[in-house]
C-alpha cells in the first residue's frame, strides 16, 4: 500500500510539474515575442533554445518516467540532482530569462506586484545577498552535502513534502550558483579569473562526497536494500555508480565552463557578448527596466 500511495502521489505531481513547466515556457516565449515585436533587446534564438532545453531537463528530473525510479536506484536519484543543479541552471541562465518573463506575465500582475516590490529595501537587500557569489557557493555546497547526509536523505525520500523541498533547493541553489558564472563581468578579466577559482572551490565538496561514496565498502543509504535492484545492481554497486556519475558529470561541466572563461580571458573581444549579460542585481534591474518596458508592452 505505501508503494502504491507513493506511485499515485508521484503521478499527480508529475502532471502538476509538467503543467507548471509548460506554462513557464509559454510565458517566456510570449515575452520573447513581445520584446521582438516592440523592437526591444531580446534574447537570441539560441538563447531561447537554451532556456527551453533547461526547462526540459527540469521536467526530465521531476516529472518524466525516469524520475519515478529514484526510489529504486540511487543512480537515478543522483541523476535528478545533476539535472536540477548542474545541467539545467546554466542553460536557463544563458537564456537571459528575466525580461522575457516580465513581458510574458500579465501587465497588471507586474504593475501591482513586481513594481511595488522593487521599491522595497528588504527586497533589494535580499536580492543583493542572493546575487553574492560567496553566498551562492556556500548555499550550493551546503545543499549538496546536506541532502546526502543519511538522516536528511532518508527524510527526503520518505516524505513527499520534504522530497519536493529537496528538489526545489537543488534547483534554486543551482540557479544562484551558475548566475555569476554565466554572466560576464563588466569588461574585467579579473572577474573571469575569480570565477575559475569559484568553480574550482565548488568541485571540492563534490569530490569529497563522491570519493567517500565510491570507495566506501558499505551502503550509506539502507533504504535501497529494499529496492527492486533494477538492472541487476546491488545496493553497493548502485551507490558506487551514482557517485561515479556525479564525479564525472560535475568534473566535465565545470571543466567546460572553466575553459570558456579561460578563452574569454585570453580573447576578450572575440568571446565577450553583451547579449549574454545578466544583471548584477535582479532587484536593481527590475527597478530600472520594468517601468520602461511596460510602456512598450
Amino acid at each position: 500500500m505505501p508503494h502504491f500511495h507513493h506511485a499515485a502521489s508521484g503521478s499527480s505531481q508529475a502532471v502538476l510539474f509538467t503543467l507548471i513547466l509548460v506554462f513557464t515556457a509559454l510565458v517566456y516565449l510570449k515575452g520573447w515575442l513581445s520584446l521582438r515585436s516592440n523592437a526591444l533587446k531580446a534574447p537570441t534564438g539560441w538563447q531561447v533554445l537554451s532556456s527551453l532545453v533547461g526547462l526540459f531537463l527540469i521536467w526530465a528530473a521531476v516529472a518524466s518516467p525516469i524520475a519515478a525510479l529514484d526510489h529504486e536506484l540511487l543512480t537515478v536519484h543522483m541523476l535528478q540532482h545533476l539535472l536540477l543543479m548542474t545541467l539545467a541552471p546554466p542553460l536557463i541562465c544563458l537564456g537571459a530569462p528575466v525580461q522575457p518573463l516580465l513581458h510574458g506575465l500579465p501587465r497588471g500582475f507586474v504593475e501591482n506586484l513586481l513594481v511595488p516590490l522593487r521599491q522595497s529595501q528588504t527586497a533589494e537587500m535580499i536580492a543583493k545577498t542572493l546575487a553574492n557569489p560567496k553566498f551562492a557557493l556556500l548555499a550550493a555546497s551546503a545543499t549538496l552535502v546536506g541532502w546526502h547526509i543519511p538522516t536528511l536523505f532518508t527524510l527526503g525520500m520518505k516524505s513527499v513534502g520534504w522530497h519536493l523541498f529537496e528538489h526545489l533547493s537543488f534547483l534554486v541553489t543551482g540557479l544562484l550558483f551558475w548566475l555569476p558564472v554565466v554572466r560576464p563581468s563588466a569588461g574585467a578579466s579579473r572577474q573571469d579569473l575569480s570565477m575559475i577559482l569559484y568553480l574550482f572551490f565548488a568541485t571540492l565538496p563534490c569530490d569529497i562526497l563522491s570519493g567517500v561514496l565510491v570507495f566506501s565498502d558499505r551502503v550509506s543509504y539502507p533504504m535501497y536494500f529494499s529496492s527492486s535492484h533494477l538492472l541487476g545492481f546491488s545496493p553497493l554497486a548502485d551507490q558506487q555508480c551514482a557517485a561515479a556519475l556525479m564525479w564525472t558529470c560535475v568534473t566535465i561541466v565545470y571543466l567546460v565552463a572553466g575553459a570558456i572563461l579561460t578563452m574569454r580571458i585570453l580573447s576578450p573581444r572575440a568571446l565577450s557578448q553583451d547579449a549574454f549579460v545578466e544583471p548584477r542585481s535582479r532587484a536593481t534591474e527590475i527597478a530600472h527596466r520594468v517601468p520602461q518596458t511596460l510602456e512598450a508592452v
